[in-house]
Parts: structure tokens; C-alpha cells; sequence
């Protein structure tokens, strides 16, 4: 057991310490009403989060002792479990606030989507690194795509849109693997025509799109590049039909609350009342969050100080508004030191990834950052503003059991491999 403990990644375990108990303190301060209840009560969310903090201790123990063999092992069943809890909250699952994503168990709840994420990795972890997978080959390719996407349409139904899509990340871990980069390409591509045509119309996304495709052409033959202007001419009649397809989608696909969202983030209402009044529904959380974040100025206002937060200002603030408790108590520099720390964990993640020995190890871990990275993003992007509001927490930060243990899941099973990795070389 000494020998494993000097072979484990303690740079890891550090950093996922120092952010779990910041976010503990921050869902203190964020939930704290003066009294004088223990830091263990049940019947506050500073309480509950530190029973979760320690059943996440046990659990990594629980991890680390496990032969690293059975994650690869049994990767595919772990897998199919986590389908099979998925598609069970269609029947037995537990409707809250609206969305069906969680069992009621004992009077607790469990959320399957924040472990399925793990389960995910592992299964796409397994298959690429069968010897006879090729992920150039396209039938191989579908394979890992239906891997991806299965969890991912289970949950968009629940409705979890956010949940559904971290799922993306995956595609970073494909690319490094060998996916083209032209499939990325194709993703950003049909994200930019789309939030374009919403922003310009269609006309000039079309006059845009020829344009720019007139330069591609013109470049690729003053370099004397073979390049089809048939093929061109084909991704340019795509792009338009996808162009029109946009306004359907939007107002007859979409639901009210994502139009109005989408309408806020880009200001796509002219009428300052409408807009006024979106702002003060459905982009209230943002607003109050900005107007949180933006108060703590440099230094923050201390903890326990933030009147904001001790007003209850921002709904949620405790989950995937945490982040705004951070930026009116603790200002720009410990806004600024909870983003290092996620990118100091992300970039060790990203080292320990690529120097392993097995495919399977390499793929898992890559998945562990690119899954951090996408939450880490997306969450702080839509607390300050950035980006629409979707339900997607802040790692190891926002309250909630599932959350912290699925993310914990993910993490320790990494860093097992990661330890095993030595003692093979060894």
C-alpha cells in the first residue's frame, strides 16, 4: 500500500482538495442564515455537501483499491448499467423542477447522468483501444459515435440539455485519436451558420458564405492546390439549405424559454420593453449573477459579506450559480485563483494523459480532462454572461451529491490507471 501512495498523483489530489473545499466554503457562505447549525446538518446545503464530501472519501478509497484491470475489464457492463439507469427514469424516475433525471432513494436523490459521463469514457476508452478498431474507418467511427451519443439521447428527453451536452467533449478526445479535423470543423462551422443566420438573416449569411468560399477557391489555385469548385458549390448549397432550416428550428423546434434565451444572448429583440422584461425572467439569474460578480470588484467584499448573496439575489446561486459567490466575496483575484486551479488541474490531467503506456489509459484520461474543461467553460461562460444559460454545474464547486461523487468517480478512476501505469513499467 506505501509503495501505491508514492506512485499516485498527489499534484491531482491536491488540486481536487483545494477546489472541493473552496467550493464547501462558498456553499456555505451562499446558503448561511446566521444561525448556528453544525457544518454536518441535514437540514442545510453546507451540511448535506460535507456528507457528500465525505462519502467521496470513502468512495476514493474504495477506487484506489480496486485492481486497475477491472475498469478495463468491465468497462462495457459498467457501460450498459448506466444505459439501463438512464432509460429507467422514463419509469421510475423522480420529476423535479420539471426535469425527470433523478431516483428517489431513502429520502436522497441520485442523478445517473452526472455518473454516466465516467461510464461513457470508460466504454469509448475500451473501444478505441481494441487492436482492430481504426478510427478512420467509418463503420468504426459510427461505433464510437453511437457510443457517444446513446447517454446523450437518453438525457435530452429528461429534458437535461445541459447534461446532454458535455457529450461534445468527446470529440476532442476522438481528434486526438485521429478523427479528421474536418468533422470539427464541420461542428464549429454549423454552430457559427447557425447563430449568423439568427443574428443576420439568411441572405447575408449566404452572400458571406459565397465569399468566403471565393476565397478558398481562389487561394487553393494561386497555390496550385487541387480543389473542386463542384465540391465548394456542393458545402455552399448545404450551408444555404441548413441557413434556411434555421428560422424552423428556431421558432418551431425550440421551446419559449430556449428562444427567449437565445434572444438575450444575442440581442435578437429590438424592443428594449421585451427586452427588459426577458431580462428580468428568464436572463434574471444571469443579470443578478453579472450584478453580483461585477460588485466584488478586486478584492471581494469577504467572506460572509456579500449582500448579493445574503440577499438571495441569484436563484440557485449554491449550484450552478456558485461561481457568482466567488466573484462578489472574493473579487477578481480569487475568481482569477479558482480559474488557475482548473487550469492547473486540466493541463496535469492533459500531461498524466499522454504519457501513458496503454490506449485504453490515454483515451480514459484525455475524456477526464476534456469533460472537466467543457463543464469549467460552459458553466463560468453563462454565470458572467458569456454564453445562454444552460444546467450545467461547476466541477467539485456546485452543490450537489451526484455531482460531486460522479465527478469524483471520474477523476479517481484516472488516477488509478495513471498508478498502475508505473507499476507496469516497473
Amino acid at each position: 500500500m506505501n509503495d501505491f501512495l508514492k506512485k499516485v498523483d498527489w499534484i491531482s489530489i491536491l488540486l481536487y482538495a483545494i477546489l472541493v473545499f473552496i467550493g464547501w466554503l462558498n456553499i456555505y457562505s451562499a446558503s448561511y442564515d446566521g444561525g448556528l447549525e453544525g457544518i454536518i446538518n441535514t437540514d442545510t446545503f453546507y451540511g448535506k455537501q460535507m456528507i457528500y464530501i465525505i462519502v467521496s472519501c470513502i468512495l476514493i478509497i474504495l477506487i484506489l483499491s480496486i485492481e486497475a484491470k477491472f475498469y478495463e475489464r468491465f468497462s462495457s457492463l459498467i457501460y450498459l448499467i448506466s444505459l439501463l439507469s438512464l432509460a429507467g427514469l422514463y419509469v421510475f424516475g423522480k420529476n423535479v423542477n420539471g426535469a425527470t433525471s433523478w431516483y428517489s432513494i431513502g429520502g436522497m436523490t441520485l442523478q445517473p447522468s452526472e455518473f454516466a459521463k465516467a461510464a461513457t469514457a470508460l466504454a469509448l476508452a475500451k473501444f478505441l483501444s481494441d487492436i482492430q478498431t481504426d478510427i478512420q474507418n467509418p463503420k468504426d467511427l459510427l461505433k464510437a459515435f453511437i457510443i457517444i451519443f446513446l447517454p446523450a439521447l437518453l438525457i435530452i428527453p429528461q429534458p437535461d440539455p445541459g447534461s446532454a451536452l458535455v457529450y461534445v467533449a468527446f470529440f476532442f478526445v476522438l481528434y486526438r485519436e485521429g478523427l479528421h479535423p474536418m468533422y470539427l470543423f464541420v461542428g464549429f462551422f454549423t454552430v457559427l451558420l447557425f447563430v449568423f443566420t439568427l443574428l443576420f438573416g439568411t441572405i447575408w449569411v449566404g452572400l458571406g458564405c459565397t465569399l468566403l468560399l471565393g476565397l478558398i477557391y481562389y487561394f487553393f489555385k494561386t497555390k496550385k492546390k487541387k480543389i473542386s469548385g463542384i465540391q465548394l458549390l456542393i458545402v455552399l448549397i448545404i450551408s444555404m439549405v441548413f441557413s434556411y432550416s434555421v428560422d424552423f428550428i428556431y421558432n418551431n423546434v425550440f421551446e419559449q424559454r430556449h428562444r427567449d434565451r437565445f434572444s438575450l444572448w444575442l440581442r435578437l429583440e429590438d424592443d428594449p420593453v421585451k427586452l427588459e422584461q426577458i431580462r428580468r425572467t428568464i436572463g434574471y439569474n444571469t443579470h443578478q449573477s453579472e450584478s453580483a460578480i461585477g460588485s466584488g470588484g478586486l478584492m471581494g467584499k469577504g467572506f460572509l459579506e456579500g449582500t448579493r448573496t445574503k440577499g438571495n439575489f441569484v436563484p440557485e446561486q449554491h449550484t450552478d450559480y456558485i461561481f457568482s459567490t466567488v466573484g462578489e466575496e472574493w473579487g477578481f483575484v480569487g475568481t482569477s485563483l479558482v480559474v488557475i486551479l482548473f487550469s492547473l488541474l486540466i493541463l496535469r490531467l492533459l500531461f498524466l494523459a499522454e504519457r501513458q503506456k496503454s490506449t485504453f489509459s490515454r483515451v480514459y484520461g484525455y475524456s477526464v480532462a476534456a469533460i472537466i474543461f467543457l463543464h469549467f467553460a460552459i458553466n463560468i461562460g453563462m454565470v458572467i454572461g458569456l454564453l445562454p444559460t444552460v444546467g450545467i454545474p461547476l466541477p467539485f464547486f456546485s452543490y450537489g451529491g451526484s455531482g460531486l461523487l460522479g465527478f469524483t468517480v471520474l477523476l479517481f478512476i484516472f488516477l488509478k490507471l495513471d498508478a498502475n501505469r508505473i507499476n507496469e513499467w516497473m
